[in-house]
């Protein structure tokens, strides 16, 4: 059982959650710049955040599936770096940016385990 009990709602509602969290997160990062809020944080910070959400929010719904969830987060990171590259919405393709995705997935997974391993 997960600490805030989101593994015990059914499968494909928690494929459903997740698959929301991961749209949200590719409009935040495919849409054109202009159409979204301006945030005052360091780009690889806003990545590592969005990133660590992310895997945060797959160890909720998925706790037993950890290498999983860090897997996909890693690789839909690379995607959206392709696509940012490819697309013509002035997005820009940046290796380091994958890099502050994979530290904040890290920062996650770290996390997740320590706690998990502090539960009695």
């Amino acid at each position: 059982m997960g600490f805030l009990g989101f593994d015990r709602l059914p499968l494909t509602l928690r494929i459903g959650l997740y698959g929301v969290a991961v749209a949200v997160l590719l409009y935040l990062t495919l849409a054109p710049s202009k159409a979204l809020p301006q945030v005052n944080l360091w780009d690889k910070a806003e990545h590592a955040i969005a990133w660590a959400v992310l895997a945060g929010v797959g160890f909720a719904l998925f706790p037993g599936r950890v290498w999983p969830v860090v897997a996909f987060a890693l690789g839909f990171g690379i995607l959206v770096e392709i696509l940012q590259g490819a697309l013509p919405f002035g997005r820009d393709m940046d290796w380091h940016d994958w890099i502050a995705d994979a530290v904040g997935v890290a920062v996650a997974t770290a996390v997740f385990l320590a706690m998990r391993r502090l539960r009695p």
